[in-house]
């Protein structure tokens, strides 16, 4: 009956502050601190400072906001034109023809940007007039960069990615190196939809495009040399074990204010928008983190995650049983809360649950990541359909419905996930330690 008690009043307390306005990082250091207060003796201020402090001085979080900078000085490049060009005469000819560079597209960009949002910009913004143009049928254009822009939160380096880690001490790097496989399977998924999709529709007819050689097809994809080749370093560094996660980003920065310069968009103007932007984004997360961190201290201080766990575990809910339950928690919170704030929200309650049920957290942590990429796309607060929404100007019902076939691949990814785990685990298994 305490537990229901406590339950009830965290709630209360969190939809309280979140339904006024109040930033999320605050609100959970508001819940934590009315728990603290209530149900324990401990002094609230010193353990606040001290929890907060401890959070975001972590030398792992020093990945965030590098990852972030090198997503957004890519993000004022020409890297969605160079994209295109180098894409599309490979991808033409495939069953769903140019549709694909929205799909494929959006892998490449993920792997420099960890952004839903900034892969959804960068690539639509070329990718939606080039295939209006020829005449593709809207609702897959839309549904597809709605579905694969999520890959942002999966394929490395992903912010979802470093804040789950950060939040169950996880490591960063084996966290990477478990979504690129379910990462790609996703994106072949996604690819397999198109092309069945313009097999079955009496809606397809685009234009065709004009022949192009071998000789032009290699031309045309030195525009995607720079770009691979910056992916390659960033992660196969990681991979080879010559730099950590931070380091790798370190990297990532430096490749990426190169490859803008050798571009010609990289001035004092586009320098400072990406820095200040990759502030902005970078604050935001590590406030909502050190808001995390202090509700899981005041979580742990109320025994509350462990009673609920042992709750749980006299339930005697089989290992499928209770994935099926938390995706569902998931696709319904991620309704109302963006990914992150989904993740730190939870795992102070979650973590325990998984541990005693003995899911490894390294692959829990892709299974979450692909059900709250769903939150990207699931109305009322999805904010992938947002962001469609000003750039095609389409009404939100039309762009949900768009998207609803993405939705379910996502969902059938997750069953995957249950019954292929080496889909994920292969590479953390096997990645080379460092020297």
């Amino acid at each position: 009956m305490e537990e229901i008690y406590a339950i009830s009043l965290f709630l209360f307390v969190l939809f309280l502050l979140l339904g006024t306005g109040v930033w999320v990082g605050i609100a959970l250091m508001g819940v934590a601190w009315v728990g603290m207060e209530l149900f324990t003796s401990r002094p609230v201020g010193d353990t606040m400072i001290t929890t907060i402090w401890a959070s975001s001085s972590s030398w792992t979080l020093t990945a965030l906001p590098l990852f972030i900078w090198m997503g957004e000085i890519l993000f004022r490049t020409r890297l969605s034109e160079d994209m295109f060009r180098g894409l599309s005469p490979w991808l033409a000819r495939l069953p769903g023809g140019l549709v694909h560079t929205n799909i494929v597209g959006c892998t490449v960009f993920a792997a420099v940007s960890g952004s839903s949002a900034a892969t959804l910009t960068t690539v639509g913004k070329m990718s939606i007039p080039e295939l209006r143009a020829r005449d593709y049928p809207e609702r897959i254009v839309i549904g597809t960069l709605a579905g694969a822009a999520t890959l942002g939160l999966m394929i490395p380096p992903s912010l979802a990615l470093i804040v789950y880690g950060v939040t169950v001490n996880e490591s960063i790097t084996q966290l990477f190196f478990a979504g690129v496989f379910p990462g790609l399977c996703l994106a072949l998924m996604f690819m397999g939809y198109v092309a069945v999709y313009s097999k079955l529709s009496s809606s397809w007819n685009p234009k065709q495009e004009t022949g192009m050689s071998f000789a032009d097809k290699v031309k045309n994809s030195r525009f995607l040399i720079p770009v691979l080749l910056l992916i390659f370093v960033v992660i196969g560094s990681m991979y080879a074990g010559y730099a950590t996660a931070t380091e790798a980003a370190a990297i990532g920065v430096i490749g990426s204010l190169v490859l803008a310069a050798g571009q010609g968009s990289l001035n004092w103007g586009t320098f400072s928008e990406s820095l200040m932007g990759a502030t902005r984004t970078s604050a935001m997360i590590a406030l909502i983190l050190a808001g995390a961190a202090f509700l899981k201290l005041a979580m742990g201080f109320t025994g509350l995650p462990r009673a609920l766990a042992d709750g749980i575990a006299t339930m005697e809910l089989s290992r499928f049983e209770l994935l099926m339950i938390l995706m569902v928690f998931y696709i319904i919170l991620g309704m109302f809360l963006d990914g992150i704030s989904s993740v730190v929200l939870t795992m102070a309650v979650v973590e325990p649950m998984v541990r005693e049920a003995g899911i490894d957290l390294i692959w829990f942590g892709i299974f979450v990541v692909v059900v709250v990429e769903m939150a990207q796309i699931t109305p009322p607060i999805g904010f992938n359909l947002f962001v469609l929404q000003g750039m095609t100007e389409h009404e939100m019902g039309y762009i949900t419905r768009a998207a609803f076939p993405m939705f379910m691949i996502m969902v059938l990814m997750c069953f995957v996930l249950i019954w292929f785990p080496g889909i994920a685990m292969w590479l953390p298994d096997n990645m080379r330690q460092a020297p």
